[in-house]
Formats: C-alpha cells, structure tokens, sequence
C-alpha cells in the first residue's frame, strides 16, 4: 500500500524549529485567555452586557477546551502533526480576528468558540510530539520548555492587559494576539514535520457524542457552582446528565479495540498516580488564582492593574525556573522536585490561610512569588514521569487524558473553593452579628468584608490540605522507563527451530505483523 503521508523518523527531525513553533502556538493561546480575563468588566461596559453575559464569554471557551481535548487523541492518530497544528492555529487566528472585530455579543461569543476550538489542540499536539521527538532522559528540558511558555503567558497577560484597557479600546488585545498567531502559522508551514505516526483509526460517532455530553455536562455544571450554587437545578442538571453519560462513554471505550479515548492508561501505575497528584494540585493551585484577586480588588480596593503587578514576579519567576526545573528532572527524576516543590506550595498556601485586613501588600508579593517557585517544581515534572511509563502507542492517549483531567480540576477546584469561600464568609458574618440590635450600613459593610476575608481563608486552609495530601503522595513517585507495547501490539516471539512447522496462517500473520 501507498504511503499517504510523509513522515520523518523522529530520531532524525530538527527538533529546536519543530518545538519553537508549537511552543509559540501554546503561549499565543495562553496569553489570550490571560488577556481577556482582566478586560472583562471593561468589555461589559462598552458591549452593554450582563455579567453572565460576560461571564460566558470565558465559560464557553473552557467548555469547548474540555469538550475537544478528550477528542485530540483520536485526532492525533488521524490527522498528521502539520495537518493538525496548522488546523488548530488557523482556527484559533480565525477566531481572534472575529473577536476583534465584534460588533455585537453573538459574533463575539462565536469568536471565542472559534478560538477555542483551536487551541483546545494545541497542548495535546505538543506534548505527544516532544514523547515522539525525545527519549526518556531528555524530555524534563524539553517539558521544561512547555512550561516556560505555560507559566510567561500568564506572567505578563493581567499586566499587559492592565495597561492596554486603561489606555486602548479593549479590541486592541485581540490584535496584539493576532500578528502573533498568524507569524507561528507560516513558521509552522515551513518548519513543522509528521513525526507521530498514524494509525488512521475510525470515526466512531457514538463516541464523540458521548463524549461531548459526558466531559460538557460536567464541566459546565461545575463551572456554574461556585456562582450558582450546588442545588441550582442549572448545576444539578448538567451534573447528572454529564456524570450518567460517562459511565456510558467510559464503558464503551473499554469495550473498543481501539477507542477513541484510552482509559487503560490507568494500568499504568506511576501514570496513575501522577496524574492523581497534578489533579489535586491543580485544584490548590487555582485557590490563588481565584481568591487573591477577590481579596486585593473586592476587599482591599486595589485596581486590576495593581491586582496584576503583585502576581507578576511570582509568575516571571515560575517561568524561568521551568526549564531549569526541566533540566534537574533528567538528572535526579521528578520525586526529590516533587517533595519540595509541593512542601513549599503547602507551607506558602498555610500563609494565605492568615490574611487580615491589613496584611501588606508587599508581604502577598513575597509568599505568591515563593509559592510559584514550588508550584513551577511540581507540574511539569509530575506530568513527564507519569507519561515517561506508557508504551509509545498510548502516547496520544495520555497527553489528551493528562490535559482533560487538568481541565476538569480547574473547574472542579475553582467551583469548590468558592463554595466553600461563601459558605463561610456567611457562617462568620453570622458570629460577628451584634447580639442585640441590627448593624448600621457601614458597619454591616465592614462585618461583610471581615466575614469574607475569613471565608477567604477557610479556603485556604482546604487549599493547604490539599497540598499536603499532594506532598504525602510524592512520596511515591518513581523514577520508570517506557513500559513494553502490550503482547496484543507486539510481535510474537518466533519459535525456536520450529518455524517451519508453524501452519500457514499464523505464519502469515507474523509475517503481516
């Protein structure tokens, strides 16, 4: 049979162009999402909407995210690396110009599901491209890498999006993006080659279905909670519909010869556990992200700008301790980082659990930048050693498994933390009620924001734990190499001085194997 497409044996591809261009793609993706949170009030303003309506402006682009990524290693299989990086970037461009010139809440909502749909690929496609690209004992650089482009992009995007929506039309963030995007496309076009070999799988409708409504559901339902609350019949359902559809989806793809999603990637131990750890991190590590601007902006009163500038070392800092953090991982493995990148994260997030209304600004600073020196130790490292022990053929399958479930911990800790944020903030504004008599306004102002600031830190107290359990963890993590292809995908040992004998079935279908 014809070859359809030209691959390059991954042992023989340049890979610095190769990594530059899709890394370029990631953090041009990244930088986006960054930019569009902080300009989000202004946006309502100036597009006369609501703040569901603005809220759902991001809701949908996670949703899309979420609901494509389970996709990509079916995708990955089908499409080649050119095929699909320059799809997803072009998506994503096509989807930035359409954001940019929006004139109406609509169009607005369809550019991001454009964009969404684009770089919803793009993280998948690159990690299973740096299994292809690197044996085992260089992967943490080139991880390394991934992370740098991970942690800069959200380094700069509140800041830069400060200054752009206090000076500048909000739209000029979307064509700042857009030059970007369209430079990495043509830089691709020249630069990429199809180093994953395809296996050309099936469509398998009933499965992107299920799929769809399985990881959509839940998403959305979580994603709701922490605004709605649990018992919103708008949480309730989308829970229930998203978690009965995936023990359907889950239990076809177990049934498949070659499912869309490979859940048997849980045999593998140390992939399992990683993946446990990055789960539990991810959703500590979203008790910053969400609860320090709600503190310094909402109870504090400091502006956006100045919300961005005190995450800004932290993040700078994260950034350029990934490669160095990659560059260790291939040297000592991922449990001595681990081990104290996840004490740090605990140690720092325990500091958080104790703000007050006048705790300096200066000293957040310092425990934020220390704490994304620990957080910078531990996700990319976990992630490489989980993914080190699948065999090859389970690559694409891992890297969309590793990304869904890092998608879902978002939502899922985001949902939790401020549940548990307003569930306590309403419990102390209880205690601190006057035994007799009812508070004046501003007093009731100064009790609100009191009661707040220890919901506040509850939640970091659970954000603490769950950094803790992390660390507890780590301990078990082990330095593996690939696993053997299952005996299903490998050939069969031949019989010694008995091939002759063989019948001629089997004989040819060694032979085809």
């Amino acid at each position: 049979m014809k070859e359809r497409t030209a691959y390059v044996d991954a042992t023989e591809a340049p890979r610095i162009p190769i990594i530059f261009a899709m890394v370029l793609g990631a953090f041009v993706a990244i930088l986006n999402q960054t930019l569009l949170n902080v300009a989000l009030p202004v946006m309502m303003v100036d597009m006369d909407m609501s703040a569901n309506a603005a809220q759902s402006l991001t809701t949908i682009f996670m949703l899309v995210n979420g609901i494509l990524i389970p996709i990509t290693a079916f995708l990955m299989e089908k499409f080649t690396t050119r095929q699909l990086f320059l799809t997803a970037m072009s998506l994503f461009a096509l989807g930035t110009l359409i954001c940019g010139l929006a004139f109406s809440f609509p169009t607005l909502l369809a550019g991001r599901v454009v964009q969404a749909a684009g770089a919803g690929i793009m993280m998948p496609l690159l990690m299973n491209v740096i299994l292809s690209l690197f044996p085992v004992e260089k992967r943490g650089s080139a991880m390394g890498m991934i992370g740098l482009a991970m942690m800069f992009a959200p380094a700069i995007g509140p800041t830069l999006s400060g200054i752009v929506v206090q000076n500048f039309s909000w739209r000029v963030l979307f064509f700042i993006v857009l030059p970007i995007a369209i430079i990495d496309i043509i830089l691709a076009y020249f630069l990429l080659r199809n180093v994953t070999r395809l296996t050309y799988p099936k469509v398998d409708v009933k499965s992107i279905i299920l799929s769809t409504f399985a990881f959509g559901g839940l998403l959305y339902g979580f994603s709701s909670a922490g605004q709605a609350g649990w018992t919103d019949p708008m949480v309730l359902g989308p829970l229930a519909i998203g978690g009965v559809v995936m023990f359907f989806f889950v239990t076809r793809q177990l049934r498949m010869k070659k499912p869309m999603l490979e859940f048997r990637v849980f045999r593998y131990n140390m992939f399992t556990l990683t993946t446990i750890i990055s789960v539990i991190i991810t959703m500590s590590m979203f008790a910053a992200m969400i609860l320090i601007p709600i503190y310094l902006q909402n109870i504090r009163g400091f502006s956006p700008l100045e919300s961005g500038l005190l995450l800004l070392p932290g993040a700078l800092i994260s950034a350029f301790m990934s490669p160095v953090t990659g560059w260790l991982f291939d040297r000592i493995g991922a449990r001595p980082l681990a081990i104290t990148g996840l004490a740090i994260t605990a140690a720092t997030t325990f500091m958080f659990a104790h703000l007050s209304d006048e705790t300096g600004y200066y000293f957040m600073m310092f425990a934020y930048s220390a704490r994304m020196v620990g957080i910078s130790m531990i996700m990319m490292p976990i992630m490489t050693a989980g993914l080190n022990q699948l065999p090859k053929r389970l690559y694409s399958h891992g890297t969309a498994m590793s990304n869904t479930l890092r998608q879902m911990s978002g939502s899922i800790g985001t949902a939790f933390l401020v549940t548990v944020m307003s569930a306590q903030a309403a419990r102390h504004l209880a205690d601190f009620m006057p035994a007799s008599g009812s508070p004046g306004q501003e007093q009731l102002a100064v009790l609100n924001n009191l009661a707040t600031i220890e919901g506040i830190n509850d939640s970091f107290m659970v954000a603490t734990a769950f950094a803790v359990l992390g660390f507890i963890l780590s301990f078990f993590v082990k330095r593996v190499r690939p696993a053997d292809e299952d005996e299903e995908y490998s050939p069969p040992k031949p019989a010694k001085q008995k091939s002759e004998k063989l019948p001629v079935g089997k004989r040819v279908q060694y032979e085809h194997r």
